[in-house]
């Protein structure tokens, strides 16, 4: 391979057979899909689309881009590609720390998973050699308890673990990977795709000390490297210690959105609440914030460790984010930040996306409410809520259901509408009906609802790049694409999603040029961006997901006007899916093949 940031081998494990091998890298498709989630999902396509999630043939992909690991700003992503158990499409989970640093220090880009192992197994890496290690021993336990038993094994310094828990053993369908800095791979049920496989961890000892991605042009680089830092310490939103970000982490949005009227609250039932300031990012920061950790190359520092010292909460945890705050606060009824923290550190010891679980209690709490379920759980019931959770990863009772996730559990209710759900992942923090582009987001986000696949929040609140009207549903077609497009390109470089707040197009390019050598401008960056996600489109139409009503919002949305102050607006769908799939080019959500063809997919 003759492009830079690259160390040109990839792990390839055969768990049915258990054996490893090596590959490089096919420079042809590295040049078209980057690396990450768009040479991911293309590993996927060639896999199959018509493979079950749960089963052995479905790939399960550990994906790093060009400049992981580098001196590029916030370049310390991974991503986690696989067919997703929760909705059937393709997916990728995304996760920070140093794991995906450390993984290219070894030697190694990528991982590509296949078959199932008899039994307990994790992978071990070093000196960019791999090798499967019998995972018996911690087979059934946590996520933390599981780190801790790999430190002592292998000595905790320039050491990463990535694993599930008990959720992904016991196939939660939302289950998701955590590392040792309490990040995670959350969305998709990617650790249940790993649970099934009998696949326990990752772990990689590895050092940067002369194991940095080595630039094409040194020079180039270090100019592109420069402007980049410079945009993101300058940023209104990124400059350490000043911008919102960092000081509150992602909880600044929760007082922001709730005051525009676009916070779901109580499954959705409402924009706004009244109580939303007890889990807000002023509040947790003056009352549990113990300390402001980073990522790998980040200045930032947006991740919020708290503690409660006291009561029958008392827990420590990093990150009190803003999805996990409100999923699990707002959207049940609940402002207690200590008993959300309990809860969120509950998820990372058992590996499961806080964003699901937040979903599948407020579906829980509405059946209940209206009596289509018999189970005793009311708005704002924080030990029931734990209760349940409990239920959920070892799947007793009720939480065996629950375990399926809010689209499933809602249809077993008796009412699918129930569930805040697109393609069977549930929404994140951000109600249609307040604004307007990323209720078009979820509806049209290849890996189900998704505000990270295309976040227009930042132009329709942010006012980055430039302000849109937030109520305003023309336009917005061209405007989420656009969003899309980046995000895809950044996703594949494995650059934090957070730069580009402060980052553009142009800045990618000249990154990415540097590093490997490949000349590209910004033009191209949207242009590879629209082949990476009209490939994940393409897999999904092959997948079966081929109908215009697959792109679109529950009818709460679309038909129970909002609340606060963005009273009596609906998502105004029709509108906006009609002006996307003009500007995308396609036909009911499904890629003709002329359009195929011009993004040399096929």
């Amino acid at each position: 391979m003759n492009l830079g940031g690259f160390k040109n081998k990839e792990v390839v494990v055969d768990l049915t057979s258990g054996t490893v091998s090596y590959r490089e890298i096919n420079e042809e498709l590295a040049r078209k899909f980057i690396g990450g989630r768009g040479l991911g999902v293309k590993y996927l396509l060639d896999n199959g689309p018509q493979v079950e999630a749960l089963s052995s043939e479905n790939m399960l992909c550990i994906m790093t881009g060009p400049v992981s690991g580098s001196r590029t700003v916030m370049s310390g992503r991974l991503c986690v590609v696989t067919k997703s158990p929760l909705t059937g499409t393709v997916t990728d989970s995304h996760m920070g720390g140093w794991t995906a640093a450390r993984l290219k220090w070894s030697g190694v880009d990528n991982i590509i998973f296949t078959g199932k192992s008899a039994k307990p197994v994790y992978l071990y890496i070093e000196n960019g050699q791999a090798e499967l290690r019998d995972a018996s021993d911690v087979w059934g336990k946590g996520t933390r308890h599981t780190i801790q038993v790999m430190k002592d094994r292998y000595g905790k310094e320039n050491l990463s673990v990535m694993c599930i828990g008990q959720a992904g053993e016991n196939l939660v369908r939302y289950a998701g990977f955590m590392n040792e800095n309490d990040r995670a791979a959350g969305r998709g049920g990617t650790g249940a795709v790993a649970g099934y496989k009998n696949l326990k961890a990752i772990v990689i000892k590895a050092e940067q000390k002369g194991n940095m991605p080595v630039p094409a042009k040194d020079d180039d680089y270090k100019k592109a490297n420069q402007s980049g830092l410079k945009a993101v310490m300058e940023g209104g939103l990124t400059a350490p210690r000043k911008g919102g970000l960092s000081v509150y982490g992602t909880n600044v949005l929760t007082s922001l959105i709730n005051e525009v009227g676009a916070l779901p609250t109580m499954n959705s039932k409402y924009t706004n609440w009244d109580a939303a300031e007890g889990h807000s990012g002023e509040t947790v920061n003056s009352t549990l914030l113990v300390a402001d950790n980073t990522c790998h190359a980040c200045p930032v520092a947006c991740k919020k460790e708290v503690e409660v010292k006291e009561g029958k909460y008392k827990t420590k945890v990093e990150s009190f984010e803003y999805e996990s705050g409100w999923a699990l606060g707002a959207n049940c009824g609940l402002s207690d930040a200590a008993a959300i923290s309990y809860m969120i550190n509950m998820c990372n010891e058992y590996g499961m996306d806080t964003i699901e679980l937040g979903n599948v209690l407020s579906v829980t709490m509405e059946a209940a409410e209206r009596g289509l379920i018999s189970e005793n759980i009311s708005w704002g019931d924080a030990d029931r809520m734990i209760e349940l959770v409990e239920q959920m990863v070892f799947r007793q009772g009720i939480g065996d259901i629950l375990a399926e996730g809010p689209a499933r559990a809602a249809a077993k209710f008796g009412d699918p509408n129930l569930a805040m759900a697109v393609k069977g992942q549930s929404i994140p923090a951000y109600d249609p009906r307040g604004i307007q582009g990323i209720g078009l987001g979820f509806a049209t986000s290849n890996r189900g609802a998704c505000h990270l696949r295309g976040y227009t929040v930042a132009s329709e609140i942010a006012g980055i790049p430039e302000p849109t009207d937030r109520l305003v549903a023309e336009g917005k077609g061209a405007l989420l694409k656009i969003f899309q497009d980046l995000h895809s390109f950044s996703d594949s470089m494995n650059v934090c999603k957070f730069s580009s707040f402060s980052e553009n197009a142009d800045h990618y390019a000249q990154q990415y040029s540097a590093m490997t050598g490949a000349d590209i401008t910004g033009d191209d960056v949207l242009k590879i961006g629209e082949r990476i996600y009209n490939l994940e489109r393409y897999y999904n139409n092959l997948a079966g997901f081929n109908k215009r009503e697959d792109d679109y919002l529950p009818k709460r949305f679309t038909q129970e006007p909002a609340t606060g102050n963005s009273v009596g607006s609906v998502s105004r769908m029709d509108i906006m899916l009609d002006e996307y799939y003009q500007v995308r080019g396609w036909r009911d959500g499904v890629v003709p093949e002329e359009k195929l063809k011009e993004l040399q997919i096929i």
